[in-house]
Parts: C-alpha cells; structure tokens; sequence
C-alpha cells in the first residue's frame, strides 16, 4: 500500500517525467536506463518505475537495457504469441548474436521474433545497413532514422509478419550481406526447417547473397517439427543457441563445419 501511496502522490511530477520519455523515443526509437537517468536527473530505480508504468499503459514496450516504441504489428496474435515463448533464451541468444554486428558491416535480419529480439539490441551498433523482409524490424527502424535500411518486397505472411516470393527472391539477387542472422521453426540432425514452402526460397536467397549465416535457434526447437527443410547444416557457419543440442545434432553441425555457441544464461 505504501509504494502505492507514493506513485500516486507522485502525481503531476510523474506524469511530466513520463511525457519526456515518450517524446525522447518518438525522436530517436530507443532510450536507455541509463541515459534517462541522466537527462532526467533521477535515480535508476524511478527510470524504471516510470518506464513500467508506460508500459503498463502500452505507451513503451521493455526491452534489454531500456525501452522501445510501441508498434501496431507486434500486437497481432501470432507474432506476440511467439515473441512470447522462450523469451529468456531469445534475450539472451540475441546479445550473443550481437557480438557479430561490427561497425561498418552490411547485415540480413530475417524475420522472426528470435531475429527482431537481435534486431532490438542494435541500437547502439553501426553497421552499414539492415536488409530485412521482417516488418517488425522495418517498424522498428523507423524509430532509427540515421540507420540505413533495405526492405525486401513480396507477398506478406501475415503470421510471421515476413515478406517472401519472388519479388523478395529477385531483390535479393542484387545486395550482398556480411552476415545474415537466420530464424528457423525447426532444427535436427537432417538440417534446418520452415513452416512454408513459399518462405524457402527467399531464406535461401538471403543465405546466397550473405558471406557468413548465422542461425538463431532456442532449444526448443530441437523438439519440434516443421514440415519443410529449408537446407542441411552445409552453409550454416554458426548455430547460436541457449542449451546444449542433441548429439545427433552437434555431430551432423560438426560434419558440415557449423560452429555451436552456447548462449551464456550467466
């Protein structure tokens, strides 16, 4: 009861706090704990408070470090229901996944709620530009101007919120990536698996035209099954991960010389 007593009587202080932050992330996307804390003159601990009532309101959305615009895509049923599941591992597989992003570097962000969970650590990375057939991150990057990004057009799924066909295909043909952080609905000894066949071709396409694939994959997806193989783990050069993976699925990786990483829980 007290800690309610002391929000409330926060009162119009609270409020006049919380409209700066709103209007600090209209204007750059992203704001730290920290920088808030600075430009506000506050404690760490009110930062947080005023960013959990906000959110509460669903005004900002949480995410590692600070907070986020809010945006009318992530709110749809299927994208939100699987943002939601392993959360904790897509958190921590993205910051592991972030180690990859140099400055100066010209990244593919596939879509998926692991990929836009390392799509939302990039906001005080420089690389050259984001390719993308995520809406979500298109979204995202908005709130980003000084980014640089290339949106790959075609059909929409609008499950996955992901743009695929051959118009994506045929954009694709013409951009070369450093790294393309892939996403996958399943994962065994035999490869790497979708839920469609309309979205293969363009993972494909975007594992062609990068230097290096990198594939984001919770172990929950070492359980489950997907209808369609995208490929083997022959093109794959790392499998970050938050568990260790079956053995039958560590031997095919090591065969075809895919590096494992597990993701650090610490």
């Amino acid at each position: 009861m007290a800690d309610h007593g002391t929000a409330l009587s926060a009162g119009d202080t609270m409020t006049k706090r919380q409209e700066r932050i709103v209007e600090l992330l209209s204007r750059e996307g992203f704001v730290s704990v920290r920088n808030l804390k600075v430009h506000l003159g506050v404690s760490e601990m009110t930062v947080r408070r005023d960013l959990r009532v906000l959110a509460d309101r669903d005004l900002v959305r949480l995410v590692h470090g600070g907070a986020a615009l809010t945006h009318g895509t992530l709110r749809t049923p299927g994208f939100v229901n699987r943002a939601g599941v392993e959360a904790d591992a897509k958190r921590i597989i993205a910051d592991a996944a972030r180690t990859f992003v140099r400055d100066g570097d010209t990244v593919t962000i596939d879509a998926g709620t692991t990929t836009f969970a390392l799509a939302e650590r990039l906001h005080d990375a420089a690389p050259h530009a984001v390719i993308t057939n995520s809406i979500p991150v298109v979204q995202l990057y908005l709130g980003r101007p000084a980014q640089r990004v290339v949106v790959l057009g075609g059909d929409v799924i609008p499950d996955s919120q992901a743009m695929v066909g051959s118009l994506s295909v045929a954009a694709v043909e013409h951009l070369r990536a450093s790294t393309l952080f892939l996403g996958a609905a399943a994962v065994d000894s035999r490869g790497i698996y979708v839920e469609t066949d309309i979205e293969r071709p363009t993972k494909l396409a975007m594992m062609q035209s990068a230097d290096s694939v990198v594939l984001l994959c919770d172990a929950s997806k070492f359980e489950v099954s997907a209808p369609v193989r995208l490929s083997t783990f022959v093109g794959i050069h790392v499998l970050i991960t938050d568990a260790t993976p079956p053995a039958s699925i560590r031997l095919a990786a090591e065969e075809a010389g895919t590096r494992i990483i597990v993701a650090d829980r610490g």
